[in-house]
Parts: structure tokens; C-alpha cells; sequence
């Protein structure tokens, strides 16, 4: 059941973070919530994916440590962040998918948006049981030209393999193989954990149960936005 706290929104924008491990739904509920509320969906993982995809320096070094199962430096990801969070497709609001992991990047966040004088509304903790997550993601394809995702389990294509519109080959990424998924696995607990006792301290801090069907979950969410007056 979703917890409630926190009584008003902080402004006319809405500020959301979504914390959970790799493969919790987070970008799902995103992308539902995304033109419901006409906010941007700042998915640290697509942005990192577009810097490796371009080939910089940066980029190439992303690739590296994004391969490894490490996680990217605080430095990289509040840049990246940044750069971002003032766009145009902002200026109604946001949802960070994978941001903030660390009490660091959640104190730099907080130093940005008190800048604008204004704060976090509410942080929407995706929970979910790391087997779950194993499973999600080893099993997960894709089709690169489209974005399409296909599950080797729960969404399978109709021919195995293939992409149901074109018939192209599906692919899986090269992080999402089990050992590289347990390195961040227990990256995610050994430091985003920390992350939401940081928001329960400021009475910011919900929780979803993310194991359960997507349109569940999306309702668990929209209870928390109805709570706090979102529009």
C-alpha cells in the first residue's frame, strides 16, 4: 500500500524522484505519467546510453564503467543532470529516474532547486525483490533501430528472436547479464539505500509495491499524486 506523507506540492511544478533498483518499473511509470502531467522524464540511464552512443570521450568512458556494473561518478551524473533539469520539456516539471543515488547527488540536487526556491515534492520509492529484478532484466530484448522492448518470459516476440513489426533480430544489452545485474544490485543497496532515509528524514518519502501487474502500480502512484494535489 502507498505511503503517504507530505501535505501540499511545493509549487506549480511538479518534482518527482523515482528510487528503485534497475528493472523496478521506474521508467514504465514514467513514461505513463509523463504526458498525463506534461513533465519531462529524466532517465539517467537513456542519458548515459546517449553519451556513450556518441562516442565523446565522456561517452567512452561511460561505456566503461557501465559495462563493469560500477556506478558513474557523482561529477558525470550531476552535469548531466544539469543540463537537463531548465529545458524547455521541464518547464512543467520532472520525474528523475536514477537520480539521485547517493546522499551526495541528493544534496546537490536539493542546492540546484533552492536556487529556483523551490524543492523535491516527493520521492516515490519503487520496492521489489533483487531475484525479481534478476529475472526482469537477463530476460529482457530488445530492438535497437525502434526502441520495441520484448521479454523472453513475460512479453515474448511472436517469432523468438525477431521483431514483431520488421522481423529484424532482437538483441540484449551487454549490462544486462546476471553478474553485471548482482555488481549493481549491490551498488544500489550499498548506496541508494542510504538515499531514501535521506527522504524519509524530510517526510518526502512514498513507497509502491513494484512487484505486481503495471497498471497496479501505476495506481499506487496516481493515489500519491491525487494526495498531494498534483494536475
Amino acid at each position: 500500500v502507498a505511503r503517504l506523507k507530505k501535505e501540499s506540492m511545493t509549487d506549480d511544478r511538479l518534482k518527482l524522484i523515482f528510487i528503485g533498483p534497475p528493472g523496478s518499473g521506474k521508467g514504465t511509470q514514467a513514461a505513463r505519467l509523463k504526458n498525463k502531467y506534461r513533465v519531462c522524464h529524466l532517465s539517467t540511464g537513456d542519458m548515459l546510453r546517449a553519451a556513450v552512443k556518441s562516442g565523446s570521450p565522456l561517452g567512452n568512458k561511460v561505456k566503461h564503467v557501465m559495462e563493469s556494473g560500477q556506478l558513474v561518478s557523482d561529477e558525470i551524473i550531476v552535469d548531466l543532470i544539469h543540463d537537463n533539469l531548465y529545458s524547455d520539456p521541464c518547464k512543467h516539471g520532472f520525474i528523475l529516474d536514477g537520480f539521485p543515488r547517493t546522499i551526495v547527488q541528493a544534496k546537490k540536487l536539493d542546492e540546484m532547486l533552492e536556487k529556483d526556491g523551490t524543492s523535491v515534492d516527493q520521492a516515490i520509492h519503487f520496492d521489489i525483490d533483487d531475484e525479481q529484478v534478476v529475472l526482469r532484466i537477463t530476460g529482457r530484448l530488445l530492438h535497437p533501430s525502434s526502441g520495441r522492448t520484448y521479454h523472453k518470459m513475460f512479453k515474448k516476440p511472436k517469432v523468438p528472436g525477431k521483431d514483431d513489426v520488421t522481423g529484424e533480430p532482437l538483441i540484449q544489452r551487454k549490462d544486462d547479464n546476471e553478474t553485471t545485474i548482482r555488481k549493481r544490485l549491490k551498488a544500489y543497496h550499498d548506496y541508494t539505500a542510504k538515499v531514501l532515509g535521506y527522504y524519509d528524514d524530510r517526510d518526502l518519502l512514498s513507497s509502491v509495491n513494484a512487484d505486481q501487474p503495471v497498471a497496479t502500480v501505476s495506481d499506487e502512484v496516481s493515489a500519491i499524486l491525487n494526495k498531494f494535489g498534483a494536475k
